[in-house]
C-alpha cells in the first residue's frame, strides 16, 4: 500500500507592529450640555402646547345622557366649529415661531464663515 502524504499545517505569527489609527480631521468633537434651543425657545414650545390644549379642550364635550336625543346647538356650537380649530392652529404657529426663533445673543456668538 502506499503512503497518504498529510499536508502541512503552517501558524503564521502576528505582526508584532501595531497599525496606526488615523482621525477624520473633519469629525467635530462633541460637547456635553451644549442644548439645541435657548430659553425662551422651550417657553414658546411649551405655550404652544398649552394653547393647543386649550383648543382641544374647547373642541370635547357634547356628550348625552341619552343616545336618543341629538342636540344639533351642542354639537355644531360656534365654539366646537371655528373657535378651538381657530385656538389649535395659532398654537402651532406659536410651535413654528418657537422653533425659527433665534435670540440676538446667540446669533451674534456664532463667527460667520465667509
Amino acid at each position: 500500500m502506499a503512503k497518504i502524504n498529510k499536508p502541512e499545517v503552517k501558524t503564521v505569527a502576528p505582526n508584532p507592529t501595531p497599525t496606526k489609527t488615523i482621525s477624520s480631521p473633519t469629525k467635530k468633537p462633541q460637547v456635553a450640555g451644549v442644548f439645541m434651543f435657548d430659553k425662551m425657545n422651550y417657553i414658546l414650545m411649551i405655550a404652544g402646547l398649552v394653547v393647543m390644549a386649550i383648543g382641544y379642550v374647547l373642541m370635547s364635550g357634547g356628550a348625552t345622557t341619552d343616545p336618543n336625543v341629538f342636540d344639533k346647538a351642542e354639537i355644531y356650537s360656534a365654539r366646537r366649529i371655528t373657535i378651538a380649530p381657530i385656538v389649535i392652529l395659532i398654537g402651532f404657529i406659536i410651535e413654528l415661531v418657537a422653533i425659527f426663533y433665534k435670540s440676538p445673543e446667540t446669533s451674534s456668538s456664532f463667527p460667520d464663515n465667509n
